[in-house]
């Protein structure tokens, strides 16, 4: 896969002798799942900021697509490339009307009047919008602004989506429509980064797995791996996803990732009689 961004050697402090993320090297390559897990300040959201170019490196470098980020016209590339969806929906959502939030980035970028709107009629379509239209987007509800932002995303077209918390104060019907959305959105061919803190998503998600801790890496690799190293997700705070754990219980090869696949894998009810 051709590989999007990397870090190589990356330090951020947000105060002297304070560093939020140290020697950091990884890269994301073109259409990857990828989830980052870890507590609170261990760096997940520093990474997030330097990876769309909100901050800049205290020390190496970061490469987008294959072009070190040195000069202005390389960190307007980058912050094009690379979108961001913040945690706090209301962080990103300052226009009076959907429809001009969703505008805002493609009008940024000075597009014709007629990309705009096709962008703009895209993106609300993508995210089931269209009647939002004129509606302002600081009275809807938690749900429906997290799709605003990520209409409000798309519409730049990026290479790589990066999102903090997605889920975080969403209901569980709105937290599968967004787990859906993510699904076509990979489907579509666009990289995802998504950091959280549930293990029981990132087990039946993702296709990797980097895991923060004191702001360093402590590992990068895929989901069984991570989640098979007890003794590294203790020094984590985290635990073993639910299904991860069931299916070792149960003996079963390959591990269900979905609620689904276990049911499948012990047979119907009413089999074991």
């Amino acid at each position: 896969m051709q590989e999007l961004l990397r870090f190589e050697d990356v330090s951020y402090a947000y105060e002297p002798g304070r560093d939020a993320l140290r020697g950091l090297t990884v890269s994301v390559a073109a259409g990857e799942r990828v989830a980052v897990l870890g507590n609170n300040g261990a760096g997940k959201s520093t990474f997030f900021l330097l990876a769309n170019g909100v901050l800049q490196p205290r020390a190496g470098q970061v490469i987008f697509e294959g072009v070190p980020v040195r000069r202005a016209a390389d960190l307007n590339r980058l912050r094009r490339g690379v979108g961001l969806v913040f945690q706090d929906p209301d962080v990103q959502l300052l226009a009076g009307t959907v429809e001009q939030e969703v505008s805002f980035g493609p009008m940024n970028l000075r597009l014709p009047e007629d990309e705009v709107a096709h962008r703009v009629d895209e993106a609300l379509a993508a995210f089931g919008l269209e009647a939002y239209r004129q509606r302002a987007p600081q009275y809807l509800s938690g749900g429906e602004k997290k799709r605003v932002t990520l209409a409000d995303v798309l519409a730049m077209d990026p290479r790589l989506l990066l999102l903090d918390e997605p889920a975080a104060s969403l209901d569980p019907a709105h937290a599968r429509l967004l787990e859906q959305n993510l699904a076509r959105l990979s489907g579509q061919g666009l990289a995802l980064v998504v950091a959280t803190h549930d293990v029981d998503f990132a087990w039946r998600w993702a296709e990797r797995v980097l895991l923060f801790h004191n702001g360093q890496l402590a590992a990068d690799g895929t989901p069984e791996t991570i989640f098979a190293d007890r003794t590294l997700l203790a020094t984590c705070g985290l635990e073993q996803p639910v299904l991860f754990r069931a299916g070792r219980a149960l003996g079963l090869n390959p591990l269900p990732r979905t609620v689904e696949q276990l049911e499948q894998a012990v047979g119907p009810k009413g089999d074991a009689g």
